[in-house]
C-alpha cells in the first residue's frame, strides 16, 4: 500500500482507537509499518517520549507493542499453553516455527513464566481447551489464543487487524468486554474492524483511510453530526426506486440508491413520513445516522475487490 499523503495520528493511554475503511484503503499496511513488518521510506514514530525515524520502526515493536494479525500467527499443532507460552519469543523477522520447536520444556517456562500464562488463560476464559491443539478449535477461540499469544508479550500497546471478524454474536461480545477490561488496566489498543456498532461502541476516536489517504478524523459522534443528516428514512418496496425522481426527492437533503432500497438522509423526517403514508404498498424504517452511513458516504457504496 502506497500512502499518498501524510498519515498523523496519535494513540493516548487508556485508549481504544479504530481505524476503518474498505478493503485495500491501508489499514493493515499502516499496522505493519508500525510495528517493524514493513519499513517505511519516511516518517516516524513516538512511543513512551522517544522519537524513532522510519529505519528504526523495528525497535518500536520490541519496546512494549504487541500485534495480532487477520491470519492468526498460531502454531495449530501446539496446544494452546505452549502457543500463548512461545508467544513471549515471537518476532516476526525471525523463523517463528522452527524457534518454537527448538525451544524445550524447561526454556519456555523460562521465557514465558507460566505464571503469568495461566492468568492470561483464565482472563480468556479458555481454560478448559488449554491442552488442546489449536488447530482442533473453533475459529472464535483461536482468535482469543491469538490475543493470548500478544498479551503473553506484556506490551503497553495492542494492534489488533480485525480482533472480532468471523466470531458470532457471543464470541463478539466477549472479545469486547476483554478490550474493555484491558483498558481498565492500563493497555492502549489500536484495532482495524469491518464493524461499525463495533468501532463506534469500543472506541473513543477513529481514523477513516480509503486509497492510503487519511479522509477523516475524531470522534464517532462528533464525526456523525459534522458530516450527516440527523435522521434516515430507509424505504423499500414495490415502486421504492420510482421515489428517486418523483417530488418526494425535495423532502430529503440527500437521496441514495442500494439495491431495492432508497435511503433518504434528511433534517427533518417528519414530512416525508407523512408523505410515504400515501404509498401502504411501500416499507419504511426511520432510524438516525449512524456509522456506518458515513462510513458509506465517504467511501462510496460499490463493492470493492475482497469485499
Amino acid at each position: 500500500m502506497l500512502f499518498r499523503s501524510d498519515i498523523s495520528f496519535n494513540v493516548r493511554e487508556h485508549e481504544i482507537r479504530a481505524i476503518i475503511g474498505p478493503n485495500g484503503a491501508g489499514k493493515s499496511s499502516l499496522l505493519n509499518c508500525i510495528n517493524g513488518v514493513y519499513t517505511p521510506q519516511e516518517g516516524s514514530i513516538t512511543f513512551r517520549g522517544k522519537t524513532f525515524n522510519h529505519l528504526d520502526s523495528p525497535q518500536v515493536a520490541r519496546m512494549g507493542i504487541a500485534r495480532t494479525f487477520q491470519n492468526l500467527a498460531l502454531f495449530k499443532g501446539m496446544s494452546v499453553l505452549d502457543n500463548i507460552m512461545t508467544g513471549r519469543n515471537l518476532r516476526m523477522k525471525s523463523n517463528l516455527f522452527l524457534q518454537a520447536l527448538r525451544l524445550g520444556p524447561a526454556q519456555r517456562e523460562e521465557i514465558a513464566h507460566r505464571e503469568k500464562v495461566e492468568r492470561i488463560i483464565d482472563f480468556l476464559e479458555i481454560q478448559a481447551h488449554r491442552k488442546t491443539p489449536v488447530g482442533q478449535l473453533p475459529y472464535g477461540l483461536q482468535k482469543r489464543v491469538d490475543l493470548g499469544r500478544a498479551l503473553a508479550l506484556e506490551p503497553q500497546v495492542l494492534l489488533l487487524d480485525e480482533p472480532t471478524t468471523g466470531l458470532d454474536p457471543q464470541a463478539r461480545h466477549l472479545m469486547w468486554e476483554r478490550l474493555q477490561l484491558l483498558l481498565q488496566q492500563g493497555k492502549s489498543i489500536l484495532l482495524t474492524t469491518h464493524f461499525m456498532d463495533e468501532a463506534e461502541r469500543l472506541c473513543t476516536r477513529l481514523l477513516i483511510l480509503d486509497h492510503g489517504r487519511k479522509i477523516a478524523e475524531g470522534r464517532p459522534r462528533d464525526l456523525i453530526a459534522q458530516y450527516l443528516e440527523p435522521d434516515v428514512v430507509e424505504v423499500y418496496g414495490v415502486g421504492a426506486l420510482a421515489l428517486t425522481d418523483s417530488p418526494l426527492k425535495s423532502l430529503a437533503a440527500r437521496v441514495e440508491v442500494s439495491g431495492e432500497t432508497v435511503f433518504f438522509y434528511t433534517h427533518e423526517a417528519q414530512p416525508l413520513l407523512h408523505a410515504l403514508e400515501a404509498q401502504p404498498q411501500l416499507r419504511t424504517l426511520h432510524r438516525p445516522a449512524n456509522l456506518e452511513d458515513l462510513f458509506l458516504k465517504f467511501t462510496g457504496r460499490q463493492i470493492r475487490e475482497g469485499g
